[in-house]
């Protein structure tokens, strides 16, 4: 094949490719996921996890609510995280599930349950420490919010 056809084929092909329209933008469409002011459905316990269960009440509709399951130094200073969640309140009793790895569970340290409340960005109000003694799936009952100091 000679140079001069070899030239006229690349030039063909060009053609015919740049002759196509260009391929039309992918239109993708978000979807705003509503924000549930129950706890999601994490589906059953698996055999490695636990879980804290129960209903929180006395939050007011809109404020975020925070719960964590920390490990306590012996000053009552949080040195490590075990789970967290956080719902939206609605005025209505919060039912809340915090799962965690019992196996991170520390021997001979404090672990507490704490929570807190805040609307536009300021704390409003607190959960009293629950102390957690086992590693062990746990119904807390109703927990009841306070005002912050």
């Amino acid at each position: 094949m000679s140079l001069r056809t070899l030239a006229l084929l690349c030039l063909a092909g060009c053609l015919v490719a740049c002759s196509s329209e260009p391929p039309k933008p992918v239109q993708t469409q978000v979807l705003a996921q509503p924000k549930t002011d129950a706890p999601k459905d994490l589906g059953p316990l698996p055999a490695y996890q636990r879980e804290l269960s129960g209903v929180l009440t006395g939050v007011p509709a809109g404020a975020e609510v925070e719960l964590a399951m920390l490990i306590i130094d012996e000053r009552g200073r949080p040195q490590g995280l075990m789970a967290s969640s956080k719902i939206i309140g609605n005025s209505q009793p919060l039912p809340f599930k915090l799962r965690f790895n019992p196996e991170a569970f520390p021997v001979g340290a404090r672990v507490e349950l704490r929570g807190r409340a805040s609307q536009s960005g300021q704390l409003i109000l607190h959960l009293p420490s629950k102390i957690i003694s086992q590693p062990a799936t746990q119904a807390m009952g109703t927990l009841a919010f306070v005002q912050a100091p």
